[in-house]
């Protein structure tokens, strides 16, 4: 890979940078006359996209906008379409077909009617199915993709990998879980989970296994996310010209019933006067137990008290269930042992009203299910599950419910947390789906993201010993005079693994690996013009991983020996100075903390089992070296060390070329606290890495330099060994840090330099 300088202007390059999702589909002639023009444009825009997203509240017609999809990817593409949905939702779409002219089949065991464009099926049945002779693929009811790792969603991303139209639909992918919308463009085949969390999330290291969004990444985002799905409440969400009318309807009415426990009773065990309850779901399942009976008798009262009124009874347990039906003999139950052709005569029974009370359990009825006829629901108990309560009230507050829906939740007073955790989450998903609206609305006119080209600032703060200039990296460089410094080391963005800023400077934004060593070749001249002859640029690398949604296969990157290339490539200097790849370190790291990082499937201790073909090694990190050969390297003051100072067991352990003892928390971000709104700097070059080195390859007094600032590890390394330092970094927060650090680590009277042999 060639990393020479480009002779296009380098603002006319970082003009030319941007990231969009492109267009795979087609406009197809004709489509349904039925649909309003809100739905028209979506599903034209959706068509044109080829793999799309709806994420519509519910009635506003997302069943006939996937049949007049799929429709249209059939006489396109001459293959039959695919549409499946959750049980017994498939009737109800085939009923949706017939009523408005759309040739539509539901098939159980796989067999395909000829001639027939739209097949419906339910997931269940996709093991049965032939995936491969369907030109699309639809999901109704999505949000079945959820699970991060689950197998019904690596089921369906499996299968239709190779399917080249897709559309998902849903009220909402996950109504509080801004993570699970990279289970979306996995599935249309856009990124992975993985990479998408790398490149606009953060690691919340305040919560196990919680990623939240990068202030500065938040834009664009939700932008990305726009570019392939379209959310909307209403129709003028998607655009102020279509009318709402007709759409507009009584929000739910909650009631909740709380059931007094007994706070007397203790279980000996527990050596209590009272009863102690905690949030942990022994706890909420054992308590639930115990207030069993009290809870099914609100359930009867209330049922029997409206004798004319439809209603569906939500259990979560068998248990639950039994207690309800001793006391409501002529409720319908449908229960998870239950075939599936059982489960769909009883299901389509209350959807009919030949049954006028339902009991069921919301993981099986909780989809998809259309009872606008019914206005009463209740809660035998609740969990922590907004999403659940969400899509299971779904069922009848839709279009069509002329009434406000009264919804029943029954708990006991010892679960007041599990009723303010759902009206948390509840706060949550609206805040989220607000975001998706807007972006919408956003960029309803175009599928490009288009990041900015900040201004061509520079700010330099300047002391005895250090000077640090804010602004863009490779302007900035170009200013420094010749053979200016004594040693450099630094940790560039890893091409597109992390972004720190919405500035297209930052190369970090970058689309692809390409790109970034295009970026990357304005500045490696630059480096070697402000290196002293003879002296070494040290750059910490890694690997990275190649995602299988936008490659077609799986497997890692050599960023490592590209990186090398970049510099080897480099054209010589007018003096005729060039790169010699020097020397490399490998530095361990710990595969599981990888794996809890970015939840990469190689690192699954599970697949050993399954398939142990897809298990991989976690990714070292690297130090490569390289020096600048050319005129003048024997007038340059050699580097020179006391043997007492650096023993021989400290070069040893220096000359190792794997080091296994570096401290992962060693990092300047794990001494500060997240400043306002904005991320901890992701500062993966340990201070014990920059020690080394400087302590290895500088006297006392060279100038270390380093073009990737950050927060200051480099510099603030340095000045602690009695070097000076100097650095550029474009984000002015995180030059704010580097400042203070600096000012830290040269005025800090108390430090002292270790003997080399006792730090690790």
């Amino acid at each position: 890979m060639t990393a020479a300088v480009l002779p296009q202007d380098y603002t006319d390059f970082l003009h030319a940078k941007q990231v969009e999702t492109p267009a795979l589909g087609f406009t197809p002639a004709a489509l349904p006359a039925q649909l309003k023009p809100f739905q028209h444009d979506l599903v034209m825009w959706a068509l044109q996209q080829g793999r799309a997203a709806f994420f519509a509240e519910r009635g506003l017609g997302k069943a006939f906008m996937e049949l007049a999809w799929a429709q249209a990817i059939a006489e396109h593409t001459g293959r039959p379409s695919l549409i499946l949905a959750p049980l017994a939702v498939s009737w109800q779409l085939a009923r949706e077909a017939q009523r408005f002219g759309i040739p539509a089949a539901v098939t159980r065991d796989g067999t395909l009617p000829e001639g027939v464009p739209v097949i419906i099926s339910n997931y269940e049945r996709l093991p049965h199915l032939d995936v491969s002779v369907f030109g699309g693929v639809a999901l109704d009811e999505s949000s079945i993709l959820k699970s991060f790792m689950g197998r019904t969603k690596r089921d369906l991303i499996e299968a239709f990998a190779n399917t080249p139209y897709r559309l998902a639909a849903t009220a909402t992918p996950s109504p509080n879980d801004t993570v699970e919308l990279g289970n979306h463009a996995e599935f249309l085949g856009l990124m992975e989970p993985g990479e998408m969390l790398t490149r606009w999330f953060i690691n919340d290291t305040t919560q196990a296994q919680t990623f939240r969004l990068k202030r500065h990444g938040e834009l664009e985002f939700w932008q990305w996310v726009a570019s392939w799905a379209r959310a909307l409440r209403l129709p003028s969400d998607l655009d102020p010209q279509y009318s709402d009318d007709g759409y507009l309807r009584p929000a739910p009415n909650y009631h909740a019933h709380t059931v007094q426990t007994d706070h007397s009773k203790a279980p000996e065990e527990d050596g209590a006067l009272f009863r102690q309850v905690s949030a942990s779901a022994t706890s909420l399942h054992k308590e639930l137990r115990d207030s069993l009976e009290q809870r099914a008798a609100v359930v009867a009262d209330l049922v029997h008290a409206e004798p004319s009124e439809p209603w569906v009874i939500w259990v979560h347990t068998n248990l639950e269930a039994d207690a309800v039906r001793a006391l409501i003999p002529d409720a319908v139950e449908v229960r998870g042992n239950m075939t599936p052709d059982e489960k769909e005569a009883r299901l389509t029974a209350f959807a009919d009203g030949s049954t006028r009370v339902l009991l069921t359990k919301p993981s099986i009825a909780g989809w998809g299910m259309n009872w606008q006829h019914c206005a009463r629901q209740v809660f035998v108990s609740l969990n922590y599950s907004f999403e659940e309560l969400y899509q299971a009230v779904g069922r009848s507050d839709r279009f069509g419910q002329e009434r406000p829906v009264q919804v029943h939740l029954v708990t006991t007073d010892t679960h007041s947390s599990v009723l303010a955790t759902v009206r948390r989450k509840q706060a949550e998903h609206e805040a989220m789906q607000g975001k998706l609206i807007e972006a919408t609305r956003g960029v309803r006119d175009g599928t490009a993201i288009t990041l900015t080209v900040g201004p061509a600032h520079r700010r330099t703060e300047t002391a005895d010993r250090w000077t640090l200039h804010n602004g863009d990296c490779v302007a900035v460089t170009r200013t420094l005079p010749t053979a200016s410094h004594d040693f450099q080391i630094f940790s560039p963005p890893f091409s597109n693994l992390y972004s720190y800023s919405p500035d297209l400077r930052d190369m970090g934004n970058t689309e692809d690996d390409t790109e970034f060593f295009r970026h990357f070749g304005y500045l490696i001249p630059e480096l070697r013009r402000t290196l002293k002859p003879g002296r070494l640029c040290a750059v910490h690398v890694k690997n990275l991983q190649v995602y299988a949604s936008s490659n077609g296969y799986s497997g890692l990157r050599d960023f490592r020996g590209d990186t090398i290339r970049a510099f080897l490539d480099a054209p010589k200097g007018e003096d005729g100075s060039f790169w010699s790849y020097h020397s490399e370190v490998c530095i361990w790291t710990d595969p599981v903390r990888e794996m809890q990082r970015t939840k990469s499937d190689g690192l699954l201790y599970k697949n050993i089992k399954g398939n142990a073909a897809k298990n991989r090694q976690g990714m070292a990190e690297y130090v490569v070296v390289f020096r600048k050969w050319g005129p003048g390297m024997e007038d340059t003051e050699r580097v020179t060390h006391d043997p007492e100072d650096f023993t021989l067991p400290t070069w040893q352990q220096y000359a190792s070329p794997v080091w296994n003892d570096i401290r992962r928390t060693d990092v300047l971000n794990a001494k500060i606290a997240r400043s306002d709104d904005d991320e901890k700097h992701l500062a993966p070059l340990q201070l014990e890495v920059v020690r080394r080195c400087v302590r290895l390859w500088t006297n006392p007094g060279d100038v270390v330099f380093t073009p990737f600032l950050g927060i200051g590890s480099e510099a603030y390394a340095a000045l602690q060994l009695d070097r000076r330092a100097e650095g550029v970094e474009l984000k002015p927060e995180y030059f704010e840090w580097a400042v203070r650090h600096a000012q830290q680590a040269a005025q800090d009277a108390s430090y002292r330099l270790f003997p080399l042999e006792m730090e690790a």
